[in-house]
């Protein structure tokens, strides 16, 4: 089904208000903005009773022995986190600099994620989750001097969505539309770049389906094959959030070798299967921070009924 026409005033008019509001929060400290962010998010844990349910029925699946309780409190922080993160986006230029990153970032288990993106002969394919603060993995690597290109679907608000990208592409990070990304991806491969996925993306019926927290998930298999294609490492990693602060710990969980699937016999799968296994290791360090609201599980192998929360 063709998606309706967009109103271009009604799209200004968000936008406007958008640059409203970060004006103000401009105005108070980001910790100031980020309890008012968590109180947001609370609320919307109590008002919006579909991404509750959504939330509250993937931690069921995913911790059965987890009380009821305990569920909620963790739904609830999630949309915390969620809101935390849209909130930061718009702080992350202002704060993090080259001459400020690491008041605000501390990197761990790196050096070697470091090593990789150092050579230029080979390229590197950089994945993580929704979890914590992706958005500012690619900006503090840019940062720092190393040019990734990162994979997104754009914002259907065109105006929000320059806006946006603007910010986060202003230290060197590229963002490329998700739609028609393979002729970009492979030339950054080709070239021996750096680039980057959100890889817990419900990838449909046609998707491999692996293990990712004890539930089969319907998992793209084009990183796989772009990881085989060119024979490139596959780092999984993560920025978890600190003490909900604008502070994050940027550590890589796992590094997939090409020697690592090069005698396995479906490498696809196990590639796949590997960086799954790695999101959910970063995320089972601090579970509040996952965006259990996300549809990760909705589509279902065949033969199994889609789950009712979704």
């Amino acid at each position: 089904m063709a998606k309706a026409k967009r109103n271009k005033l009604i799209d200004l008019s968000q936008y406007l208000a958008l640059r409203m509001a970060v004006m103000v929060m401009h105005a108070f400290p980001i910790e100031a903005n980020l309890k008012l962010a968590k109180f947001l998010g609370g609320m919307v844990y109590f008002i919006d009773r579909k991404h509750r349910e959504r939330a509250l029925g993937n931690l069921r699946r995913s911790f059965p022995d987890m009380p009821e309780a305990d569920r909620a409190v963790m739904a609830r922080q999630s949309l915390q986190h969620i809101s935390m993160l849209f909130i930061e986006i718009f702080f992350t230029s202002r704060l993090i600099r080259l001459d400020t990153w690491s008041d605000y970032v501390e990197l761990a288990n790196f050096s070697e994620v470091l090593r990789l993106l150092l050579r230029r002969d080979k390229g590197i394919i950089m994945l993580s989750g929704h979890y914590g603060n992706f958005e500012v993995l690619g900006y503090v690597l840019a940062t720092l001097g190393f040019e990734t290109t990162s994979i997104a679907r754009p914002l259907d608000n065109t105006y929000v969505n320059d806006w946006i990208m603007g910010i986060r592409e202003k230290k060197g990070q590229k963002i490329i539309s998700k739609k028609g990304a393979t002729d970009e991806v492979t030339q950054v491969l080709d070239s021996g770049g750096a680039v980057g996925f959100i890889a817990d993306q419900n990838a449909g019926p046609k998707g491999i389906f692996v293990d990712f927290f004890g539930r089969k998930a319907s998992t793209f298999k084009s990183i796989g094959l772009l990881a085989m294609q060119y024979k490139v490492p596959v780092v999984v990693g993560c920025a978890r959030r600190i003490n909900d602060r604008f502070r994050f710990r940027v550590e890589a969980q796992d590094i997939i070798y090409p020697a690592d699937w090069e005698n396995e016999s479906d490498p696809l799968r196990y590639i796949t299967q590997r960086f799954t296994k790695g999101i959910e290791d970063f995320v089972l360090k601090d579970p509040a921070q996952y965006f259990w609201m996300h549809r990760r599980w909705k589509s279902r192998p065949k033969g199994e009924a889609p789950e009712a929360f979704d």
